[in-house]
């Protein structure tokens, strides 16, 4: 059984820092893509940061130049790092993981994701 797992979130003072991290288990296959997601109760979920089978990174416009993610060699985990962290960027957040389907390619986002973990609260205060 896949088990998504988040940890590392909490409360931080705008300016602040916050590392999460995701861990992965239960599947005999690979990750294809993982990626990190945020929600705020009554709007949109938001893709924050996600890695793609070829290792390329993609961020959201919010958070280039204050995110970085990295996955161990082995693919089951992915860190988000963020920092000048600012009250927007409260919101419950979010692990997502896909695996690999024999050498198929496919396309990651977050309507495709079919394992989730159960969410890290991030709250920024001013």
């Amino acid at each position: 059984q896949v088990q998504v797992a988040e940890y590392g979130g909490g409360s931080v003072q705008s300016n602040g820092t916050l590392r999460l991290s995701c861990v992965v288990s239960g599947s005999t296959r690979p990750t294809y893509c993982m990626g990190w997601f945020r929600q705020v109760e009554g709007k949109e979920r938001e893709r924050v940061a996600q890695v793609d089978s070829d290792g390329s990174i993609t961020y959201a416009d919010s958070m280039k130049g204050r995110a970085t993610i990295s996955q161990n060699n082995e693919k089951n985990t992915l860190d988000l790092k963020m920092d000048s962290l600012e009250p927007r960027d409260t919101a419950m957040y979010y692990c997502a993981a896909d695996f690999d389907r024999g050498g198929i390619d496919f396309t990651c986002t977050e309507w495709t994701y079919p394992y989730w973990g159960q969410g890290t609260q991030v709250t920024v205060s001013s």
